[in-house]
């Protein structure tokens, strides 16, 4: 049984408040209150980026978390941590935090404080009336790679089981969905095939639309602990922080990575720099794709790029000649109306050329969220819990078995993808949505229509930290919930790490985890029967663990959330016959070159060290497509290409919780600003600290200008996070991966005159 109402509100960790947050300035006062002493420390991983660092929580003598350090054993971030990490406890005190459930009187009044018996009865009685006037499939949610994995498999679950719901997906889509099918598509399941220590093991990485220096800080730094003398080559439109710190930087044109990358390929096949016995015994279709390759000759790459062929030529005989190479790609090129052929375009120079399943080596997706592995494998929107396949009746029974279910109850197909759930709102299919831990109003391309898509709902319910996002602004019923460091559960990070996350502050109010409101949702919903076995989520872990046996993802091995501690995090495959590998040291040939910890020396796995791969006949597969043009070509009117990105390491996404702290605000920018190369400043008599004016067919924006050679002339950069960014987005999708492409779109420039 789950416990009560009453029982999860108040049978929790002591009141967090601003006060118990101590910053360096706090030290060598003198005199530090009993309550700010630490008497005790746990571990938690950082719940912003992928990384999956541990962070260190001290603790007073009543259990209350009061500041924090970076953890110096743990194999990930071996002791340091980003500007996000050291701030990490600051936004659980916010004062905007949402306390109480809010309920809208009507669509035009404002949202008041409501019991929490009211708000679930709200909830079940609206959504149950929209199915009953509309069909089951009238409601969706939109959820986040932000939560815990336990409470994402709870969501799904409960939704398409409980509630016979069939649309959801997750911010995922935005992040890490190519990632998903690429990997899928070529090797047969979404496998990030690589481990952290492969940063310090290449003889050359090279990123491509990867900016680790200020997307991945401690990653970066694990670079920097390399000592193989790399290359270091950027391949980005920008001269980036991490590009500045390379050994070559190609500069290609925006949106052209598709050409560049088969032109680099041709240049490898056509000098012989192909492993061809690797290619003979382990793979499938590199004949075609040879065939393929022909036409991208360096003259044509160079004429459609932007990059010299001497570049081209230099970067070629560095993949050829070093003896570890690996790829590195990240959102960016995620990102992109080509996105997913971009990605197995990285793969395909990977297995060509035998850089796979060795140390430094891999194509290697960094992974955006902290949990976007988790939501990837286990959030139930097109793929079923585990990776299993709605489609495959196996796959259903086996998910049913483990969870005590009737089959029948489990979809025979997977959900709309999040475009498609906003344009089947659009057009009236879908009339109720559930929005969880994300802000769509804010970050969803072409904002503009977002929010008018949003306004057309019969019932809009938006559960999250805070009651000031965008979204939540505009629901209907908002519900209060825990944020990292409140609640616990698994994260799981770009190197498939699993890492624990700990309850170290009582969340405020009445606000409770997202995993406690899931459960009271299906005791209202009348589905509570179906869930009991759910009880906390370490019990929910079990259920996961048995789930993915068998899988490539298997993790039956780990026997609990201690054991995942206690190792420094567990990568997956880790199945049941394998437990014992935890305890292992490290083979000589895997041992790292940087400085380490001694919990580094924990067993880390590669993937693909065998050769074989998850499609049934074992064999990755060349996948390729002719490159497209980019869907919105600068003209006349809009002569710029607009590009986004991160802006700084100190801010993260929306700023939701970035913004609540005074320390990360004094390291990012407040005010939006656009940066423009010299030449197009001069052309447009802008001067550095001009306020700008960008607009495109969709909206504008104002911006300070950053006068800087860092873009090339006829691009400008703006940093994702602002709200005012995705007025302008162009919404186009990646056809396999629905991934929407945010990183270029026309715009004009015009100085705001004084």
């Amino acid at each position: 049984m789950i416990p009560p109402l009453e029982e999860l509100l108040h049978a929790r960790t002591g009141p967090m408040t601003a006060d118990m947050v101590l910053h360096p300035a706090d030290f060598g006062l003198g005199h530090v209150p009993a309550r700010l002493r630490p008497a005790a420390t746990t571990s938690s991983i950082c719940g912003f980026c992928s990384t999956g660092c541990s962070l260190k929580i001290h603790l007073n003598a009543a259990g209350e978390a009061i500041n924090l350090s970076p953890d110096r054993d743990h194999p990930v971030n071996l002791g340091m941590a980003c500007p996000k990490g050291w701030e990490a406890l600051t936004p659980l005190a916010a004062p905007d935090r949402a306390t109480t459930p809010l309920l809208r009187a009507g669509k035009s009044g404002a949202l008041a404080p409501v019991s929490w018996e009211r708000a679930l009865a709200e909830f079940t009685a609206r959504f149950k009336g929209i199915q009953r006037d509309h069909g089951p499939h009238s409601i969706a949610f939109l959820s986040t790679g932000q939560i815990a994995m336990e409470e994402m498999a709870l969501l799904g679950a409960l939704f398409k089981f409980g509630m016979g719901g069939l649309h959801c997906d997750s911010n995922t889509r935005q992040c890490m969905a190519t990632s998903h099918v690429a990997y899928k598509q070529s090797l047969g399941f979404d496998a990030p095939p690589f481990t952290y220590a492969d940063f310090e093991e290449s003889d050359a990485l090279i990123f491509i639309g990867a900016n680790p220096c200020i997307a991945h800080p401690i990653m970066w730094q694990r670079v920097i602990m390399n000592r193989r003398s790399p290359e270091i080559v950027v391949v980005d439109p920008r001269l980036t922080e991490t590009a500045q710190a390379a050994t070559l930087h190609v500069a290609l044109r925006p949106k052209s990575d598709l050409v560049f990358l088969y032109g680099l390929a041709h240049l490898l096949l056509d000098r012989g720099a192909v492993k061809k016995d690797f290619i003979a015994a382990h793979t499938s279709g590199f004949e075609a794709f040879a065939a393929f390759l022909a036409d991208f000759t360096p003259s044509r790459v160079a004429r459609e790029t932007g990059v010299p062929e001497a570049t081209l030529a230099r970067l070629a005989l560095i993949i050829a000649t070093r003896e570890r190479v690996s790829f590195w790609l990240t959102p960016i090129v995620h990102q992109s109306h080509e996105a997913t052929r971009t990605a197995q375009a990285i793969i395909n120079l990977a297995l060509m050329t035998g850089h796979i399943g060795r140390p430094g080596t891999g194509a290697n997706s960094i992974t955006g969220q902290c949990n976007a592995m988790g939501s990837r494998l286990f959030g139930n929107a097109t793929s079923l819990l585990g990776g299993h396949d709605f489609a495959n009746p196996a796959h259903r029974e086996k998910v049913a078995r483990v969870l005590g279910l009737d089959a029948a109850v489990i979809p025979q197909k997977p959900s709309y993808a999040y475009d498609q759930i906003l344009d089947a709102i659009d057009r009236g299919e879908i009339r109720g949505l559930w929005v969880i831990a994300t802000s769509p109003a804010h970050s969803w391309i072409n904002q503009t229509r977002a929010k008018e898509i949003l306004a057309k709902l019969d019932f809009l319910v938006v559960q999250d930290m805070y009651a000031t996002t965008d979204t939540a602004r505009v629901a209907d019923l908002v519900l209060p919930a825990a944020g990292w460091g409140e609640k616990e559960g698994v994260l799981i990070n770009s190197e498939r790490r699993l890492g624990v996350i700990r309850k170290v502050a009582r969340a405020p109010g009445q606000a409770l985890s997202d995993f406690a409101i899931f459960q009271l949702i299906a005791e209202a919903w009348g589905c509570g029967e179906m869930f009991r076995a759910w009880r906390t989520p370490e019990a929910a872990f079990q259920l996961l663990k048995e789930i993915s046996r068998g899988q490539p993802c298997d993790f039956s091995g780990i026997r609990d959330y201690e054991h995942i501690a206690a190792s420094g995090g567990i990568q997956w495959p880790l199945p049941e016959t394998r437990i014992a590998e935890t305890g292992n040291r490290k083979e000589p040939d895997q041992k790292p070159s940087g400085i380490r910890s001694p919990k580094s020396e924990i067993k880390e796995r590669r993937l693909f060290s065998d050769g074989r791969f998850f499609h049934s006949d074992g064999r990755a597969r060349f996948l390729y497509d002719a490159p497209r043009p980019i869907p919105e070509h600068p003209d006349a009117e809009f002569p710029f290409l607009l590009l986004t990105g991160r802006g700084s390491s100190a801010q993260w996404h929306t700023g939701s919780r970035t913004d609540k702290s005074a320390v990360l605000r004094k390291l990012a920018p407040t005010d939006l600003t656009v940066e423009i190369h010299p030449d197009d400043a001069e052309r447009l008599a802008l001067t550095a600290g001009d306020r700008v004016t960008i607009r495109s067919r969709r909206g504008e924006a104002v911006a300070i200008a950053v006068v800087t050679s860092t873009v090339q002339p006829g691009q400008v950069f703006l940093p994702m996070h602002f709200e005012t960014v995705n007025r302008l987005t162009f919404a186009a999708f990646d056809p396999h991966s629905r991934q929407p492409s945010y990183k270029a779109c026309a715009v004009a420039l015009a100085r705001v005159e004084p």
